[in-house]
């Protein structure tokens, strides 16, 4: 059972949980959190001060306020100082076979959503979160720089927007996810530095950056055209270098990208469920989880999954 079950929180027995590239990150250092590991999952209520939830299948946002703040008030605990995130900041988190999340975090799972499905809530949430932050347009040049999940799932969501988009990354087979999406593609090789194409004049309007990677903001930049935007979405342990100069000359809108809201998410994952199912490559028992970090970490390799 959870180590630390507070008021107001509810028990919930984790049926299946996924591993992301923070999770990955967190094992260099990031986040400097010790601890039970793990935000994306599905699981089942058993405990619970409202008894109206016990026995729902639910995923659950991961940021817990405190409840007293300016942010908490307004009904946004994502940025509440004193919040705790799961498996990721003061909260242990899903690789293992319970939990605890307060019960206003919970979302019930609607029936024809899969377990399989319901795991992506979380980083389909996130890919919502670029459309809350900047209005894309019809008329926008868009690219997606970084092929794993989480640029995936954004590509899926923009390619719905009509825009001029493309996602640039460094494994073929990933890339191929889109393809099939109708969405251009680029192939990026490790030495080379992303520019952008000869027939782009001037650069794109949003840039969205999903690498993983602490080089990825200096390929944004690069991509960007002069009063655009970049969305930053990765957080990695290495520092991130920024020419400065640049930002401040060519008048670049940075905007940091985080977790998005759940309900928007497990609406779109019937939409898209179709498009997202591919990209799980491989599922472990609980026990094995040292060996299903490894395979998360091996090229090519997407969504791979715990289950307790």
């Amino acid at each position: 059972l959870p180590a630390a079950r507070r008021p107001g929180e509810a028990c919930i027995r984790v049926l299946l949980a996924g591993i992301c590239n923070t999770d990955i990150e967190m094992l260099k250092g990031y986040a400097s959190f010790r601890g039970v590991p793990g935000h994306e999952f599905v699981g089942r209520v058993e405990e619970c001060p409202d008894a109206r939830w016990i026995g729902r299948r639910v995923v659950g946002e991961i940021n817990c306020g405190c409840g007293d703040c300016l942010d908490c008030h307004a009904g946004d605990s994502r940025h509440c100082s004193r919040r705790t995130t799961l498996g990721i900041a003061g909260r242990d988190g899903a690789f293992a076979e319970y939990l605890a999340l307060p019960v206003e975090n919970l979302q019930e799972v609607p029936e024809g959503i899969s377990d399989q499905l319901a795991v992506f809530t979380e980083p389909l949430a996130a890919a919502y979160q670029v459309l809350e932050q900047v209005p894309v347009t019809d008329q926008m040049r868009v690219a997606v720089l970084g092929d794993g999940k989480l640029g995936l799932l954004i590509v899926r969501i923009l390619s719905t927007l009509g825009c001029d988009l493309v996602l640039i990354g460094r494994h073929p087979h990933k890339l191929r996810h889109a393809t099939a999406w109708g969405v251009e593609t680029r192939l990026a090789h490790e030495s080379d530095s992303v520019s952008i194409p000869p027939s782009l004049t001037g650069g794109y309007d949003v840039v969205v950056e999903a690498t993983g990677s602490a080089r990825g903001l200096a390929q944004a930049l690069n991509l960007v055209r002069a009063r655009g935007t970049v969305i930053l979405k990765s957080t990695v342990q290495d520092r991130t270098a920024i020419d400065a100069t640049r930002v401040v000359v060519n008048e670049i809108r940075i905007v940091g990208s985080r977790c998005g809201r759940f309900g928007p998410a497990l609406a779109g994952l019937f939409e898209h469920q179709h498009a997202i199912l591919p990209l799980l490559s491989d599922e472990f028992r609980l026990e094995s989880g040292l060996e299903a970090f490894d395979r998360a970490q091996q090229p090519g390799i997407l969504k791979v999954l715990l289950r307790p």
